[in-house]
C-alpha cells in the first residue's frame, strides 16, 4: 500500500511561483515512478511531469521549461516546483505512484492562477 499526501497548493498571481510537495508513506519510494497530474473542471486529467527512480524526467509540452520535478528519497517526497504560472495552470495537481502496474493517487491540492 502506498499513501500519498500532497501539500503547498493555493492562490497566486500569473508570473508567480508555487512548489507543490508529495509525501509517500512507503518502504519501497525509491522504487516508485512518481508524476504529477493535474485535472481542471470539464478537462481530461493530464500529465503534467515524471520522474523515475533514475532521476529521468518527462514534462507536458505545456510546462516544460517552467515546471521541474525532482524527488528526495531520504525524506519519501517528490517535488513541483512551479515557475511562471499561467492561468490556465489552474487545476487540481494529483501527486501519482505507480508500482507493480497499479497507480496511487493523493488526495489533489487546488492551484489557482488569477490574471
Amino acid at each position: 500500500q502506498v499513501l500519498l499526501v500532497e501539500s503547498g497548493g493555493g492562490a497566486v498571481h500569473a508570473g508567480g511561483s508555487q512548489r507543490l510537495s508529495c509525501a509517500a508513506s512507503s518502504s519501497i519510494f525509491s522504487d516508485l515512478f512518481m508524476a504529477w497530474y493535474r485535472q481542471a473542471p470539464g478537462h481530461q486529467r493530464e500529465l503534467v511531469a515524471a520522474i523515475v527512480s533514475t532521476g529521468l524526467t518527462n514534462y507536458a509540452a505545456s510546462v516544460k521549461c517552467r515546471f521541474t520535478i525532482s524527488r528526495d528519497n531520504a525524506k519519501n517526497t517528490v517535488y513541483l516546483q512551479m515557475n511562471n504560472l499561467k492561468p490556465e495552470d489552474t487545476a487540481v495537481y494529483y501527486c501519482n505512484a505507480k508500482w507493480r502496474a497499479t497507480d496511487y493517487w493523493g488526495q489533489g491540492t487546488q492551484v489557482t492562477v488569477s490574471s
